[in-house]
């Protein structure tokens, strides 16, 4: 049995995005905190006059680089980032913070200010617990290094709170800076995952919505077709009486009748096959051309002629290609040409076209366009201006299905007048494939 694939695309995680760009940007400030090391030592050793036990700090500063060039490599091989991975790149700078301290006097290094820079990266990124920990950590590292470390040789004695203070200046600065910078880059981060989890949730609440009205949908569906058979039976049975077959114009009207009951089922056949309770029924294979002119030819059944322009062809679709005939997508474009016709009745176009590996597909028309309210809205439920209960569900149903078949649906107000809604499609979506075949 041919089959063919409605749901969208995996995307990777906006969650794991945000953790991305995060721990890129603690690779960053990592890079920075190296270069500061090594300008502070050179300073300190050499222009105060300080020594500094040079050759171990040096080994932390390349343990450190090395550190950086394997999160790069790390970071490019893993698309998922979990919270513990951040968790494990603060942990790691908070450890080599703490040597650089040791060696630089412990506790009395103005420097030790930058574990609160630690604490706040903490705050931002991690959740309550591996925030906490973090915590933790540094307040047993500070502790650590009052009575642990390697103290600086100050002289004169006198000179140590003056340089003392201008170290803590220093810090501060550096920590401001630090903090403006990188903590409102990490939380742009987290606010653009929160709010994709929004519209997670809103398109949820979306789909939820159209379960609704596919059952509504079906059921109706369902209870129209016993009372359409029976007016079909009696249709029959009149147009075989003399009192009407002898009679040229109401035989007519009796044929128009049957035509309209007969439009009536295929109308709810669409609506059961798209609600996947057409059984028995395998999916039909055919061409793009064949199901665009079946589209446009159905439609036009029944209504004025000359009302619909229909725009395709070798020309604008290119080469053709098999695809199963997808009642939803079907559906889709009747709903935006009927649409149309309630607004411009007269005159209405339908164009399609190839574009790559896209099939793109406009409906125009000449009515009044969208207001400004309903473009910003547009697809959203009750977005209409119809002015009557339940209207805008049409386009609400359509671009939900476009979107569960990885395109898109977009619309825009025309000069001097009229619409235009847009509709982009991959045709890998509807392509038929022979593994498919089962």
């Amino acid at each position: 049995m041919n089959s063919i694939a409605l749901t969208e695309p995996t995307a990777p995680s906006h969650i794991d995005t945000a953790n991305r760009k995060n721990l890129a940007l603690l690779i960053q400030l990592r890079w920075m905190a190296v270069l500061g090391q090594v300008v502070t030592m050179a300073i300190v050793h050499f222009g105060l006059q300080i020594p500094l036990p040079l050759a171990p700090m040096a080994m932390v500063l390349g343990a450190l680089l090395a550190l950086n060039a394997l999160s790069h490599l790390w970071l490019r091989q893993h698309l998922h980032i979990s919270s513990q991975a951040l968790f494990s790149a603060l942990l790691l700078d908070v450890a080599a913070l703490t040597v650089q301290l040791y060696f630089s006097g412990g506790a009395t290094n103005p420097f030790t200010a930058l574990y609160l820079l630690q604490i706040a990266l903490a705050a931002v990124l991690l959740p309550g617990r591996g925030a906490w920990l973090i915590v933790v950590v540094t307040c047993a590292a500070f502790v650590g290094l009052i009575g642990i470390n390697v103290p600086l040789a100050v002289r004169p004695p006198t000179s140590l709170l003056r340089l003392h203070i201008l170290g803590l200046f220093v810090c501060f600065v550096l920590g401001a800076v630090l903090l403006v910078v990188f903590i409102s880059r990490m939380s742009r981060n987290l606010q653009e995952r929160d709010t994709y989890l929004v519209e997670l949730k809103r398109r949820a609440a979306e789909e939820d919505h159209i379960v609704r009205l596919g059952l509504l949908a079906s059921g109706a569906a369902h209870e129209l077709g016993t009372p359409l058979a029976s007016v079909s039976v009696i249709l029959g049975d009149w147009r075989r009486m003399p009192e009407i077959s002898q009679h040229p114009e109401m035989l007519q009207e009796l044929l128009e009748m049957q035509a309209a009951i007969r439009r009536c089922k295929s109308i709810l056949s669409g609506i059961l096959m798209s609600a996947g309770e057409a059984r028995g029924e395998a999916p039909v294979v055919t061409s793009l051309h064949r199901f665009l002119d079946e589209i446009a030819r159905d439609w036009s059944d029944g209504r004025p002629s000359g009302t619909l322009q229909y725009h395709a062809g070798s020309g604008a679709l290119g080469e053709d290609v098999k695809i199963v005939a997808d009642p939803a997508l079907k559906q889709v474009v009747t709903n935006l040409l009927d649409n149309a016709f309630e607004v411009s009745p007269g005159w209405i176009r339908l164009n399609a076209e190839r574009r790559g590996d896209m099939l793109r597909m406009e409906v125009l028309d000449l009515g009044p366009g969208f207001t400004p309210e309903m473009l910003e809205n547009f697809g959203k439920p009750y977005n209409s201006t119809k002015g009557r209960r339940g209207g805008g569900l049409g386009l609400f149903l359509v671009v939900n299905v476009i979107r569960k078949l990885g395109g898109s649906v977009s619309a825009h107000n025309r000069q001097p007048g009229g619409a235009t809604v847009t509709v982009e499609l991959p045709l890998a979506a509807l392509e038929y494939r022979e593994k498919d075949r089962g």
